[in-house]
């Protein structure tokens, strides 16, 4: 499996915000957006090929029980489903984020999908056209959401970006308790003035918030 990057660090985004958790990122993506902050597991992927014994000593090796599946897009990893399994032998807790566009029967304690916003399409890119017929997948979004516990967290770049989250959870018949809202952003000052603009949403609408925290500690750099 081609691993990007395999680190011990704390969750920065989502409903486990600040657990410790060992995160496993894959390389390679179907999508390609815009704001992408891991261009290396997609614009230009990167990695070494590991096996799943190399995976889980280095997992085995940290103190935590929670493991991160994510990339690129982990559920296009070949070996993604043995992978899982054996993560759950271990007895970790598994959250796999995921873009929402492709399903496998994976062993997950956490589906954390992030369905792309017209946001994300990189526009005047040749890969435009083609990231914005993927980019929603309603029947695996619905498959994913039927399956599995889920969160489903957004990337807000704009406030007129919630007018495509409503419709897009009201066609999901999405509980609002299980939306979060993150601001877009790698830059420390921009994702603190989205913060503001945006928490005023959340808590207008009833969405749960999500800072970047691991971009808040450590500012926007690899393995953390």
């Amino acid at each position: 499996m081609k691993i990007a990057e395999l680190f011990y660090s704390l969750q920065g985004e989502g409903s486990l915000v600040g657990v410790p958790s060992v995160f496993i990122r894959t390389s390679g993506c179907n999508l390609r957006c815009a704001w992408c902050d891991t261009p290396y597991t997609s614009w230009q992927p990167e990695g070494a090929e590991l096996t799943l014994r190399q995976i889980l000593d280095e997992v085995a090796a940290h103190p935590a029980r929670h493991v991160v599946v994510t990339g690129g897009e982990p559920m296009i990893a070949p070996e993604i489903v043995p992978l899982t399994e054996r993560l759950r032998a271990l007895g970790r807790h598994i959250t796999i984020e995921t873009a929402g566009t492709v399903f496998q029967p994976v062993a997950c304690d956490l589906m954390s999908i992030s369905p792309k916003l017209a946001n994300s399409t990189p526009r005047g890119d040749p890969w435009a056209a083609r990231h914005d017929r993927l980019r929603i997948q309603p029947e695996v979004l619905a498959e994913l959401m039927g399956r599995y516990v889920y969160q489903l967290k957004f990337v807000i770049e704009k406030p007129a970006d919630l007018e495509e989250v409503r419709a897009l959870i009201d066609v999901l018949e999405a509980g609002r308790e299980r939306v979060i809202l993150m601001p877009e952003g790698t830059d420390q000052d921009l994702l603190r003035e989205r913060a503001r603009w945006l928490a005023e949403i959340c808590k207008e609408e009833g969405f749960r918030f999500s800072p970047r925290l691991h971009v808040d500690l450590w500012g926007n750099r690899r393995g953390v």
